[in-house]
């Protein structure tokens, strides 16, 4: 990652997305040196990975701060305080860096408002399985971001988990949809698996238990394999077993197939409302 890097990284912002990846950096090898956070307050575990390895922190970022334009500035701040924050960090950018967003909503247009036209922007979607370094991120450049920036920005990404990419900006509001929002599908699936299990007469503190270490131990199997999801379904499917019985309801015409649909396109609606 260091030897991609042409210059310094500011992190504008340092909260939970943008301490992770933080550590990640850090923990790959990255120079605390090459590094500046741009965040007032950050939370205290962050605050004390700062003091131990050494980052700079500043309450706003300053040429001063740099030698120069730095390679990489990164926004990692909410939405709702990126119009406050953005304008007094837009001047740092020059011709050779690259705006890198995490921020939920931002479009490219948003950016180079404050930017200007010419310059290198990539908006990302990550999600909050990041926290634990098992994230996927999908990006988006514009055009005036090179093939060695994308290079950058998927590097630095990596510290928070897998990257895609993709070349059309509206896809990012289904992205945002199927992986940003989808780790809260994931939790209610768990929370409705519990819920029939105590329904079905278990103690409500084993049906969660079960619920969360199947649904968990299941990811966590997918992760390691190379199976289609498809296939690990087929696998534990017994013919007329248990399995397949469940399966003939969640699988049915009216099932879970056409409701997960109607959620995506619900979240992909609202996504493309808050982006404007």
């Amino acid at each position: 990652m260091q030897d991609l890097l042409d210059g310094k990284l500011v992190l504008v912002g340092a909260g939970k997305m943008g301490g992770a990846m933080l550590e990640g950096w850090l923990g790959q090898g990255l120079e605390a040196a090459r590094v500046i956070v741009q965040d007032p307050a950050p939370p205290a575990e962050v605050a004390a990975l700062l003091e131990a390895k050494g980052v700079k922190r500043v309450d706003q970022a300053s040429a001063a701060d740099l030698d120069g334009a730095p390679a990489v500035i990164l926004v990692a701040v909410k939405p709702q305080v990126m119009e406050d924050v953005f304008p007094a960090v837009a001047p740092l950018a020059g011709a050779n860096t690259v705006v890198l967003s995490v921020a939920a909503g931002k479009t490219i247009a948003s950016f180079e408002r404050h930017l200007g036209p010419d310059r290198a922007v990539i908006r990302t979607i990550p999600n909050t399985p990041a926290a634990v370094r098992r994230g996927i991120t999908v990006c988006v450049a514009n055009a005036h971001v090179s093939e060695r920036q994308r290079e950058v920005a998927s590097a630095l990404l990596s510290a928070i988990g897998e990257v895609g990419w993709v070349e059309d900006e509206a896809l990012i509001d289904v992205a945002t949809a199927v992986s940003g929002s989808g780790p809260a599908y994931v939790f209610w699936l768990t929370e409705c698996l519990a819920k029939a299990g105590e329904a079905a007469g278990l103690d409500k503190a084993l049906a969660e238990r079960l619920a969360r270490a199947t649904v968990s131990g299941s990811g966590e199997l997918m992760h390691r394999s190379d199976l289609a999801a498809s296939t690990l379904r087929e696998n534990v499917t017994s013919p007329n077993g248990t399995t397949y019985a469940a399966l003939q309801v969640l699988m049915a015409d009216d099932g879970l197939a056409p409701l997960m649909q109607r959620a995506v396109d619900a979240a992909m609606r609202r996504s493309r409302e808050l982006a404007g």
